[in-house]
């Protein structure tokens, strides 16, 4: 019987499924980490935790199974995190993540330079201070020394894969989410890194997200129980593998999501770009489709501050009823 891992990289946990061809889910782990604010509007967390939580929970994932039935890992996870490793691939700074807003003026210097309307056209979206783009150009404008360090950037759930694997890949749904692609053509667009001066080598390579991006290294199997011969394909950022989770891989399908943040997801065969910019274009991680989203950064955090504000005597009556 084969077996795969699907590995989800979440704001606040880890979480790792162990299933069979049939989808039958036979373990699960999660490991939780912490957020950091050490500003006003900053967001960040530290990658050493994301290792720390692949490393160990692998091996209990794996206990009372052969690692060498593993045929296949995917990755999914929260998208837009930027995380910078030296020549010797050691991670520079924390990671700015998704719900980070530092970057405001960066959002203008994209549009200033590039232009809204050809920015729309190339990524299929505005600037907007969650995107990695911005984060890039604010560690070159704030932390000079860091960046010229700088050798590869990775998104986060790519940092995990670079983990497993030692390959620098990523693919079309999160990579999307960067603000680097070239949305109708899925692949890096040169015009906007000329325009902005970023080294094209810097970025990971880029797959489908059902392709096979490497295999489990040597290194990551001695430490996980896993075989170097288990391949690692390309995942999806979060929403795009929930959609896949969920069927909505097909025109006429959508779904909805209260998460951390809240999200309206619809696919679609053929591009379509908001020329205004309102909604966000995505490659989803069906090759050759889109999705269209429309998000807001905090709709189950916001119901949960709500909560912890404002019920208490319905958080003690839940907890005396045992519900």
């Amino acid at each position: 019987m084969k077996l795969y891992i699907g590995i989800d990289l979440g704001t606040s946990s880890t979480k790792m499924l162990l299933l069979d061809e049939r989808g039958t889910i036979h373990a699960e782990v999660a490991h939780d980490y912490p957020l950091e604010f050490p500003q006003p509007g900053w967001s960040q967390q530290n990658p050493e935790d994301w290792k720390k939580a692949l490393f160990a929970g692998v091996p209990e994932l794996l206990k009372g199974f052969d690692g060498a039935a593993v045929a296949g890992i995917g990755c999914g996870g929260q998208m837009h995190g930027l995380v910078m490793l030296d020549e010797n691939n050691e991670v520079l700074r924390p990671s700015i993540i998704w719900c980070d807003q530092r970057t405001a003026k960066e959002c203008d210097e994209i549009h200033e330079k590039v232009g809204k309307e050809k920015l729309i056209s190339i990524t299929a979206n505005p600037a907007l201070t969650g995107f990695t783009l911005s984060k890039i150009l604010w560690v070159r404008n704030n932390e000079p020394d860091v960046y010229a360090k700088c050798r590869h950037i990775l998104l986060p759930k790519d940092y995990v894969r670079f983990m497993l694997t030692g390959d620098y890949a990523t693919e079309v749904s999160d990579a999307s989410g960067m603000q680097l692609l070239d949305v109708p053509n899925r692949c890096w667009s040169d015009e906007l890194l000329q325009i902005l001066d970023i080294d094209k080598s810097m970025l990971a390579k880029v797959y489908e997200s059902c392709e096979v991006t490497g295999h489990v290294s040597d290194e990551a199997a001695a430490l996980t129980g896993l075989s170097a011969e288990t391949l690692v394909v390309g995942g999806a950022g979060d929403n795009a593998a929930a959609a896949v989770g969920t069927g909505v891989v097909e025109d006429g399908k959508a779904f909805v999501t209260i998460g951390t943040s809240g999200v309206v997801f619809a696919h679609t065969d053929k591009l379509a770009i908001d020329p205004q910019g309102r909604v966000h274009t995505f490659c989803c991680a069906v090759p050759g489709a889109w999705h269209v989203m429309g998000v807001t950064q905090a709709a189950g955090l916001s119901l949960k501050w709500f909560r912890d504000n404002f019920c208490q005597a319905e958080i003690q009556t839940a907890k005396e009823l045992g519900t």
